[in-house]
């Protein structure tokens, strides 16, 4: 059983990306045995993940992909259910946006997850951590979209995306990460 787990690097007013903190906080947790996690903090630029999410898929083969970010605008634990091709305008930490403002020239324009993120959020919710889980079907058309769209596209809808909110904003890092760990324990069931 391999998973891959990504978090993001700084960017804007993030001069500690919560979402990269979480990833290493999960990391000191660990997932079940069976499980071979391995965790890359990714730099907030396209041209970056371009190269590097498809890398990621070819070096693992993983079962699924997780990739967490921090939503500014958050005040919940998110899991988002598809990635977006077009309407990237933001630009990222190189001052960089793609001229076509899409991710796959020509691929679909929403590619959904193929996991349940209904149940997933459920069956956490049910097991009564202090922490709150919702769903969005909007990964925001930044980087974090850009990420999940490129991964699902790569790997026909094995990957998930999980936006956490920035650190204290309600929850600590030991909060995210024990969301996170019980959430991808969902998903790899």
């Amino acid at each position: 059983n391999f998973s891959s787990l990504t978090g993001f690097g700084p960017f804007g007013e993030h001069a500690v990306n919560a979402s990269w903190i979480a990833v290493q906080e999960l990391e000191k947790l660990g997932l079940r045995d069976d499980v071979d996690l391995h965790v890359y903090e990714v730099p907030v630029e396209y041209q970056t993940v371009q190269r590097l999410i498809p890398a990621l898929w070819k070096k693992h083969s993983p079962q699924l992909v997780v990739h967490v970010g921090v939503s500014g605008m958050a005040t919940t634990v998110t899991l988002e259910k598809c990635g977006h091709n077009v309407g990237y305008k933001g630009l990222d930490n190189c001052r960089f946006c793609p001229g076509s403002q899409c991710c796959v020239e020509g691929g679909p324009e929403c590619i959904d997850s193929i996991i349940d993120m209904d149940t997933v959020c459920k069956r956490v919710s049910a097991l009564g951590l202090d922490v709150t889980v919702t769903i969005s079907k909007d990964a925001g058309r930044y980087l974090c979209d850009f990420t999940y769209y490129t991964s699902l596209y790569q790997s026909r809808g094995r990957s998930a995306f999980v936006h956490v909110p920035p650190l204290g904003k309600p929850y600590s890092a030991e909060q995210l990460g024990r969301a996170l760990q019980a959430i991808i324990e969902e998903m790899l069931d």
